[in-house]
């Protein structure tokens, strides 16, 4: 860390102990980033990786997307000291045609992905699309990062990605498939169309962050161990979530896998390991699609997007809005410079970092 950096730090660790509320610590934003990449260089991870795995962290924690925000952190770590994830490598790669094959060699999530990206970013250029598929890499994050990234470039984005066996088919009580999410992104303005979605009811993170605070889960969201309806967010974490919209998202999340699958060779179904866990080599499968848009599109997509958040609400207190669009308020909103970190995920993400000077000793200090 460069000397002024550390003055920075200081400045702000400082500052951050006065910010602390009930389950919570307000810390500033930057020291966060900071410590974050602290934990991770300590971990043996290049300070340009870390700085990327940071970023993902932190964009989904900033979007209110706390399952795949900080408290992935720890787990990120542990899968480095475990010899399961390897911190340096940013993957092996071969044109065929216009599909990169890649394969992860266990690489960070989000150091691979972006390396993929840029490359099919760059042929899709030259030739009007091309496609990633990336094989046997670690927990890419919020596909909606890497969709912002490529929009933000005048590109079009289509990304899949599957999970272990965490969701359970319809009319079934057993997890066979994976969350299975898709993000679809598309250049418009004042901002992008961003959509980032799972095909079950809730990402397994969700139900992991509903555990950590100690809430339930609301009714319909998950199966426990032997395959009943549970709102206990520990019970749920060993069992089954619902697909969503019943057959219709169980077909469309099947489909998914099967496609992800055919395309990179990964493993599929049970078969699926190291995307929850500390200690498996991930071989799940994952595919970016990139391409140039038609020339002249943006106004009209841009037209139709204001078009339909100006359309008559059902409800006058809210108005229609548009995939992102509260994620992109909920970013706005959080642009004081700090944020709020659950207490226990602060504590474990200093500990990471060899610095428990920054955790506030009780709370209202």
């Amino acid at each position: 860390m460069s000397q002024q950096a550390a003055v920075t730090v200081s400045s702000l660790a400082r500052g951050s102990l006065r910010f602390s509320t009930g389950d919570g610590h307000r810390v500033p934003i930057a020291l966060v980033e900071e410590v974050c990449v602290e934990a991770l260089t300590l971990a043996g991870v290049p300070r340009a990786h870390a700085e990327q795995q940071t970023s993902l962290l932190m964009e989904a924690e900033l979007k209110g997307h706390h399952s795949h925000g900080l408290l992935r952190l720890p787990r990120v770590i542990e899968r480095i000291a475990n010899g399961v994830t390897d911190p340096v490598t940013a993957g092996e790669h071969q044109w065929s045609g216009n599909i990169l094959r890649v394969n992860g060699r266990n690489g960070l999530g989000p150091v691979v992905a972006l390396t993929a990206l840029d490359l099919i970013s760059k042929r899709a250029r030259e030739s009007g699309v091309a496609i990633a598929a990336i094989r046997d890499c670690n927990h890419l994050g919020m596909l909606a990062w890497y969709a912002e990234k490529t929009t933000r470039e005048g590109l079009v984005f289509l990304g899949l990605t599957i999970s272990e066996a965490l969701v359970h088919p319809w009319g079934g009580r057993r997890a066979m498939l994976g969350t299975n999410p898709i993000a679809i992104g598309v250049p418009a303005e004042p901002t992008p169309f961003i959509l980032d979605m799972a095909t079950s009811t809730v990402s397994m993170g969700k139900i992991h962050d509903h555990a950590n605070r100690g809430e339930p889960i609301p009714a319909g969201w998950a199966l426990d161990t032997d395959g009943e309806p549970t709102t206990d967010a520990m019970a749920a974490k060993g069992g089954a979530i619902a697909p969503f919209g019943g057959a219709k998202g169980y077909a469309l999340g099947l489909a998914f896998e099967v496609l992800v699958t055919s395309l990179t060779g990964a493993a599929i179904g049970r078969q699926v390991t190291g995307t929850l866990d500390s200690d498996t080599e991930c071989n799940k499968g994952d595919v970016f699609i990139v391409a140039e848009p038609s020339q002249n599109v943006g106004p009209l997509v841009s037209g139709f997007l204001d078009e339909l958040r100006a359309s008559p609400p059902a409800d006058p207190k809210r108005s229609v809005s548009i995939p992102g669009d509260r994620a992109s308020m909920a970013v706005a909103a959080r642009q004081s410079g700090d944020i709020e970190i659950l207490a226990k995920v602060w504590t474990q993400i200093c500990d990471l970092a060899r610095r428990p000077d920054l955790v506030p000793t009780h709370s209202g200090c």
